[in-house]
């Protein structure tokens, strides 16, 4: 018994079948998971081309009502290579490039964001303070549109789970461009509000 046990120990014939099943499955991780990586960068490129071309197309005149058809065509792009996934558009518009982001106000306290009676320019005209004063919608001549899109799709692979991924992905991609001035541009008037009397 001895003999067979020492001649076991001897042997080196088996040892490569050894070491391939355990860096198997270390190494077929890797390649799925750069095969997950790839695949989410191709959708990203396929998404952001997408954005681009509707957001120009966008800015047109003669597509101003057509916002849902270039949505469609962004949607189909992707899901021409990611089918299933779920495609939401939105668009805000602005006067100027200037707006985007939160309505500009006084910090009397320092503390980096408006309380009650500190003075802000009330952007868009409706009276209040605005994180977004940005209105619904592709807007008219000359307004600036900011254009998202956010998809959701399954992984390609459904491993994710073994690295503590999701086994579904979100990717957005947004444009900033604006609308041709075919015609004269209607502008807020900003006005200082919210100061105490």
């Amino acid at each position: 018994m001895r003999q067979i046990a020492a001649a076991l120990i001897r042997d080196r014939r088996g040892s490569p079948t050894m070491e391939f099943a355990i860096v198997l499955p270390f190494a077929l991780l890797f390649v799925l998971g750069f095969g997950d990586l790839a695949y989410q960068g191709y959708i990203q490129a396929v998404l952001t081309g997408a954005v681009q071309k509707a957001g120009r197309d966008g800015t047109i005149q003669a597509n101003l009502n057509q916002v849902a058809s270039l949505d469609q065509k962004v949607s189909d792009a992707v899901r021409a290579i990611a089918p299933g996934a779920t495609v939401a558009a939105s668009r805000e518009n602005y006067d100027n490039y200037t707006q985007i982001g939160p309505e500009p106000f006084t910090d009397s306290n320092h503390n980096g964001k408006r309380d009650a009676n500190e003075c802000y320019s009330d952007v868009n005209g409706n009276n209040q303070w605005d994180a977004d004063p940005g209105a619904t919608g592709q807007g008219g001549a000359n307004d600036v549109t900011l254009y998202k899109v956010t998809v959701t799709y399954t992984r390609l692979f459904p491993f994710a789970w073994l690295i503590g991924w999701s086994n579904t992905q979100t990717l957005s991609a947004e444009t900033i461009l604006k609308t041709q001035p075919y015609a004269t541009q209607t502008v807020t008037t900003v006005q200082t509000r919210g100061c105490p009397a």
